[in-house]
């Protein structure tokens, strides 16, 4: 198995639903996200996949997400979005556009800040 992971970034404003304390209040970050997957094989010019499909994919779904309040989006009217509610959303997007016989996302990051993250795998 090979493993493959991309970082990048996005800026949003969110608010924590149900959270007693000051991240209930309107706030943003500058999240850094991580995704890995894996690969059983290479194809024939020693890729599992191509960073530039990665990054591609990848940036193309966050975009939706840069710069805007993600509470008002859909994935997050009912879910709060935390990191690892992001995590989590992040991760099925991909896996549907991704995922294949031979690729598949195994693992997102998501950093709301150089110390603080949350992960979602399956």
């Amino acid at each position: 198995m090979y493993s493959l992971k991309i970082i990048t970034s996005f800026a949003a404003a969110h608010c924590l639903v149900n959270y007693q304390g000051d991240c209930e209040n309107l706030h943003g970050h500058n999240w850094k996200v991580e995704v890995t997957v894996t690969a059983r094989e290479l194809d024939k010019a020693g890729l599992g996949i191509d960073f530039k499909v990665l990054k591609r994919e990848t940036n193309a779904l966050l975009k939706t997400l840069d710069h805007k309040y993600l509470n008002e989006l859909s994935p997050f009217l009912e879910t709060s979005p935390s990191s690892e509610n992001l995590a989590r959303y992040i991760y099925g997007e991909l896996s549907l556009k991704l995922n294949s016989d031979n690729v598949r996302v195994v693992l997102v990051t998501v950093w709301e800040s150089d110390f603080a993250s949350a992960s979602y795998y399956e």
